[in-house]
């Protein structure tokens, strides 16, 4: 069970003002200009799921035709995206596009050698493993040419220099690697086999609970993103919306339950359940809810291979330490609940300032988009704090459901984004923006909900 010293005042405080913070950063990051070369973008991935791909091999040819000795030098920082043209042929050894994109949204086409080039070994190097790329963000000293294919002109760019990883970008994300498993690691230090227990002693709540968080909510955002226009215009915010609901509940609804005076024990079932639950629908509901949409391609594999290794092996680690060291598992748990705050908040934070660029598409992120992440996560609560009902469920537990429900694992959520939003070809990294901004509003509206529960869900006796 969770100790309630882990629940302490000065916590609540830190997760106010840092979320205070964090919503001001926001704002200050609005008044920069932005850039960016989406249309091109767009354009290109539509060529590739053609069922013509001669286009895309005109293009591969003509920037391997280039004439790159009096082509300009240029070196700045951006990411290696790649679409894929699933049965492109031709005498390239390319199976798509390779496309270089700057940070402020400047797209280029990579001239990739043709093979006679690659065969050479200085040459080959620079292009070796370039899928390994995808991904991160790199430093890039290279060629720029233009040519045109029809009435379009377009810029090609060719390495001068293997792109190395950034130095900050290789350490933030091992930083939340790390991280990230400690907290879950935390998190099992809290839990032990009773726990789950629960799910045969109060299925009921239980059951009730798993469908408004796997099924209601996927579908209110559903629902949101298509009456607001989010769903057509602007897909990876929607895909955003998705990824945070397919995430299970988090230390933070244990908290925020508590503070609540709900069922803090069908809290931490819940939790324990819905993370374990997470290996399946997360992928798969990512999956289901995106696949009407041809620009959104899922990544379900390394999606599984993340909750294994960030969620599931240290949550077990932890159990098994508390199965041995109840009293170290005891003493160390505050501790752990403190590192989740940080870690959030530390994801969201570095999240921000090296995506800042993003945010300043305020016809993207506009106020429309900060009211509708808000409003989920508002939304579902109330739905949560009156479905059971209907069920005979009684408030005490009810009020912990209708928390789970709204406060995700937001840590994971922001996690997953930024780790596959280049295979997704995330452009704006809108998913990421849109964990990000859930997970620092949802203790706004887990507070109001708190507040109006009084009025909502009433405790008759002290609980």
């Amino acid at each position: 069970m969770v100790s309630k010293n882990c629940f302490h005042l000065s916590q609540r405080k830190t997760i106010i003002w840092l979320t205070a913070f964090l919503i001001l950063s926001l704002f200050i990051f609005n008044s920069q200009p932005a850039q960016a070369n989406e249309a091109l973008y767009q354009s290109l991935s539509a060529a590739t799921r053609s069922s013509d791909l001669t286009f895309i091999n005109s293009l591969i040819v003509l920037g391997t035709n280039q004439d790159w000795t009096s082509a300009t030098e240029v070196q700045f920082e951006g990411n290696l995206r790649f679409l894929e043209a699933e049965g492109l042929e031709g005498e390239t050894l390319q199976k798509g596009i390779f496309l270089v994109r700057e940070l402020d949204g400047r797209l280029y086409l990579l001239s990739v050698p043709g093979t006679d080039a690659l065969a050479e070994p200085e040459t080959a190097q620079l292009y070796e493993g370039l899928e390994d790329m995808l991904g991160s963000k790199l430093t890039f000293k290279a060629k720029l040419a233009e040519a045109s294919l029809g009435s379009v002109v377009y810029t090609f760019i060719r390495f001068s220099e293997r792109p190395e990883q950034l130095l900050l970008d290789r350490v933030f994300k091992t930083s939340i690697m790390f991280m990230f498993f400690f907290v879950m690691l935390g998190m099992g230090l809290t839990l032990t086999l009773k726990d789950f227990k629960l799910v045969i002693q109060k299925p009921k709540s239980i059951l009730i609970g798993v469908i408004l968080q796997w099924l209601i909510m996927p579908l209110l955002a559903l629902g949101m993103a298509y009456l607001l226009g989010f769903y057509h215009h602007y897909p990876f915010i929607y895909a955003g919306l998705v990824l945070i609901c397919a995430c299970p509940g988090g230390v933070t609804s244990n908290l925020m339950t508590y503070y609540a005076k709900g069922d803090l024990a069908l809290s931490v079932s819940l939790t324990s359940l819905s993370t374990v639950l997470a290996l399946f629908f997360t992928p798969v509901l990512l999956t289901i809810f995106s696949s009407n949409i041809p620009d959104i391609n899922v990544p379900a594999g390394l999606i599984v291979q993340t909750i294994i290794g960030l969620v599931l092996i240290p949550l077990i680690i932890g159990m098994a330490i508390r199965s041995k060291k109840e009293a170290f598992a005891r003493k160390a748990t505050p501790f752990f609940s403190v590192l989740g705050v940080i870690a959030l908040l530390t994801v969201i934070g570095v999240g921000i300032i090296t995506n800042a660029e993003k945010f300043a598409d305020t016809e993207r992120y506009s106020f429309l988009f900060y009211t509708m992440v808000v409003a989920l996560s508002f939304l579902g609560m109330l739905l949560a704090a009156g479905f059971p009902k209907l069920f005979k469920i009684d408030n005490f537990q009810t009020r912990a459901i209708s928390i789970e429900v709204g406060l995700r694992n937001s840590t994971l959520a922001v996690t997953i984004a930024l780790l596959i939003q280049d295979l997704m070809g995330d452009f704006y990294s809108s998913m990421f923006v849109t964990t990000a901004i859930y997970g620092i509003t949802m203790y706004i509206t887990g507070f109001i909900m708190i507040a109006l529960y009084k009025k909502l869900l009433p405790l008759k006796t002290a609980q």
